[in-house]
């Protein structure tokens, strides 16, 4: 017979415990100690880490970014086979519609909800709307990821490895000097299903592409197989499902 305390104790162990982000960043002795910070997003209670990145000499005046060192999670979860259309709220998709996906990796998102502008920006331009320092989904104070914010993390005075050094070490075959902690989020396909978990990071840019047939947005990706650098001219169609980094807006 199973006693109530060993069924206690069954119950306690199978129990969602929440993912601690910070098995995925650099060691101190990289970034410095006490380096990563968190704050807590108002919206929803969610605390998040972030860290100030200061770039290589090079780049003029040691050039820095203060960024989110984890992807934003925030919003209602839609099913991957439909699109964020619902203009009145937030909506995030989680990898394999599993929350717990969400919780460690963050929510996924398309162009136009990421933005914070009408799902009809998804297939229409909307660059009138565009903003300096755009705010899209992100926590008051803070904006969206620009190519250049990326750049400064990716040349991190504190980094020789290139890209290998903006991929966690935790199962994102990272070193992670740069301390930017990119994990393996993977993407939602615009079609509905999940890919490259834990083999890419994808994320968009708040700049719309309108080079050829298609009106596209400008995005990044790193692979957890190759270090190849994030094309600044690569872009993507808008209805996939993206990571999201936020940069504190500096007075």
């Amino acid at each position: 017979m199973t006693s109530s305390s060993q069924k206690a104790v069954a119950s306690s162990s199978s129990e969602y415990v929440p993912f601690d982000h910070s098995k995925t960043h650099a060691n101190a002795s990289k970034v410095g100690k006490d380096a990563y910070k968190q704050f807590t997003d108002p919206r929803n209670g969610r605390s998040y880490y972030y860290i100030k990145i200061i770039g290589k000499d090079y780049l003029g005046d040691k050039d820095s970014v203060t960024i989110m060192a984890e992807n934003l999670n925030i919003g209602e979860m839609v099913l991957g086979k439909n699109d964020q259309n619902d203009d009145t709220k937030i909506e995030r998709y989680c990898y394999n519609n599993d929350t717990t996906k969400c919780d460690e990796f963050g929510g996924l998102y398309q162009w136009a909800e990421m933005m914070q502008l009408p799902s009809r920006c998804n297939t229409e331009s909307c660059s009138d709307l565009i903003q300096e320092n755009h705010r899209g989904i992100c926590p008051e104070g803070w904006r969206l990821m620009t190519y250049a914010d990326f750049y400064i993390a990716w040349h991190a005075e504190t980094n020789e490895y290139g890209i290998k050094g903006t991929r966690s070490a935790y199962g994102f075959g990272g070193n992670n000097y740069s301390g930017l902690s990119l994990t393996g989020a993977g993407l939602r396909k615009a079609e509905g299903g999940f890919a490259d978990l834990k083999l890419g990071a994808y994320w968009y840019y708040s700049e719309e592409y309108e080079k050829g047939k298609d009106l596209r947005a400008y995005a990044g990706f790193v692979s957890a197989l190759d270090d190849y650098a994030p094309d600044r001219n690569a872009s993507n169609k808008k209805t996939d499902g993206f990571s999201v980094r936020c940069v504190k807006v500096e007075q």
